[in-house]
């Protein structure tokens, strides 16, 4: 398992149903994004063309689709994803270790070069809501042993929130990939994320890729908010 070399951490999270939307955010953002993320309700309304055409701008793309089913169809699901031409896809570390194991294989069987990660608890997610599903742990404890797991079936690295980097790191050592929505730079809104910090933090932290959506794509200008982003999270990177 390697990281892969992001000199700009920042993934710019295209979530909407709206193809030249899409691209035209793309295209703005591109000088000053390490990579874009497509998710389910850009995937549902645009299928497998419209990940080629966000791929086929040339960034780094992460398919976030969190496949969780059993391990025959996470491996069809993976098998397919690989095939669009993204960098990287997750699924829930939650599936077990068939399941992650299958989602592996079966991508690297199509795509040698593409990352599977796989997510430990969304960022919406507190420990009250863990209890409410009947996981008594703490969010923190959840998501060690989630990652720990991940890891195990040598998947390339997991989805956590900030607050878990460390932990994360921890368990699992320097050379695996921590992908990190719930980023908000100082005085934005935290939309439906709980567990959240600012983007140099998170870098401080350890993240390798943050995934930033609202805070950049319904800016005013979008470029003008991803270069700045880049320009914040660069000294932490560098330090």
């Amino acid at each position: 398992m390697t990281m892969l070399p992001f000199s700009n951490p920042v993934f710019v999270a295209l979530d909407t149903p709206d193809l030249p939307r899409a691209l035209a955010l793309a295209k703005a953002v591109r000088p000053h994004a390490g990579g874009l993320k497509v998710g389910l309700e850009f995937i549902t309304a645009l299928g497998p063309s419209g990940v080629r055409e966000i791929a086929d701008l040339g960034l780094p793309v992460f398919a976030d689709v969190k496949f969780h089913d059993i391990p025959n169809t996470v491996a069809g699901a993976a098998r397919e994803i690989a095939k669009l031409g993204v960098a990287l896809f997750n699924v829930h570390a939650s599936g077990g270790e068939a399941m992650l194991k299958a989602a592996r294989e079966a991508a690297l069987s199509v795509n040698p070069n593409v990352k599977a990660i796989a997510v430990t608890v969304l960022t919406s997610m507190g420990d009250d809501d863990l209890s409410s599903v009947g996981l008594g742990d703490s969010v923190a404890l959840q998501v060690a042993r989630l990652a720990r797991l991940a890891k195990d079936c040598e998947l390339d690295g997991v989805v956590c929130s900030p607050r878990e980097i460390e932990v994360v790191r921890r368990a699992c050592g320097p050379n695996f990939l921590i992908a990190t929505p719930g980023v908000r730079p100082a005085g934005a809104q935290l939309g439906d994320q709980r567990r959240v910090t600012t983007p140099s933090e998170a870098v401080r932290a350890g993240a390798d890729i943050l995934v930033i959506g609202r805070p950049i794509t319904a800016a005013d200008d979008p470029a003008k908010a991803a270069a700045a982003i880049a320009e914040e999270v660069a000294p932490a990177r560098a330090a």
